[in-house]
């Protein structure tokens, strides 16, 4: 067992990502699973990677991520903020690189909640004339 562990909780929409930063070598694992197994598209790879590149600790740490819940978009955007505050917990240096970046914000959009008389949140039944 690792004596340094850094711990950091993202959100995005309806998804929650808690992150581990161990010291090692890069390596990003998402439920068990390699970064590369568990998102397809290389945008959300990028996404996950966002914060490692601008504070420049890509090859300094090992990442264990769980998450669950929502889609693939709004996972990638709960890992990057999980890491995001997982690496100010390692180093509080890190804070003004990541606060300019936006990657310490909370995304407040949510789902908007379905109203009555309509058929979703915004979308009313078809309007006929006759």
């Amino acid at each position: 067992m690792a004596t340094e562990r850094y711990y950091g909780t993202g959100r995005r929409k309806k998804s929650i990502a808690r992150v581990y930063l161990v010291p090692g070598t890069g390596k990003i694992t998402i439920n068990k699973r390699d970064i590369d197994d568990y998102f397809g598209l290389e945008t959300l790879k990028v996404i996950v990677r966002q914060p490692l590149a601008a504070t420049e600790t890509s090859d300094k740490f090992d990442i264990q991520v769980n998450v669950c819940g929502g889609g693939t978009t709004g996972q990638a955007g709960a890992i990057r903020h999980g890491i995001s505050r997982a690496l100010l917990q390692a180093d509080d240096e890190y804070r003004p690189i990541l606060k300019k970046a936006g990657y310490l914000t909370r995304d407040p959009r949510m789902k908007e909640r379905k109203k009555y008389g309509l058929k979703a949140a915004r979308r009313a039944p078809q309007f006929s004339k006759r």
